[in-house]
């Protein structure tokens, strides 16, 4: 059964830095855009950063831009997302996701696209 883990995330003061993966277990991602989301307490899961099937093509939220980096290692079956300059409204669960449709050249921020999705890993940033 296809499986999506993250891992990485924990309590970080604002500036600092953390770097999340998403281990894919079960299948193979490599041919699909993978995403990353984050859902705060009392507020609907946001998109975060979406990178395309072979990491040709970025997408970021503009509040992240110039913080965040998504990146995947194919051979590894893992997406990363490089979290620099954090600060305390970056503070969420977030989980990575697949999407539902191969070869996609630029990642979605759509959620309803992404149809694999995993538990999440918390990020708390203190002030």
């Amino acid at each position: 059964q296809a499986q999506l883990v993250e891992s990485g995330g924990g309590l970080v003061q604002a500036g600092g830095s953390l770097r999340l993966s998403c281990a894919a277990s079960g299948r193979s991602f490599s041919i699909y855009a993978m995403g990353w989301f984050r859902q705060a307490p009392g507020k609907e899961r946001e998109f975060v950063a979406a990178i395309s099937w072979n990491g040709g093509s970025t997408y970021y939220v503009d509040s992240v831009k110039g913080r965040f980096t998504i990146s995947r290692d194919n051979a590894k079956n893992t997406v990363y997302l490089q979290m620099n300059s954090l600060k305390p409204e970056d503070t969420a669960i977030y989980s990575c996701a697949a999407d539902r449709y191969p070869f996609r050249i630029v990642g979605t921020p759509s959620l309803y696209e992404y149809n694999y999705w995993g538990q999440g890993t918390q990020v708390t940033v203190s002030s």
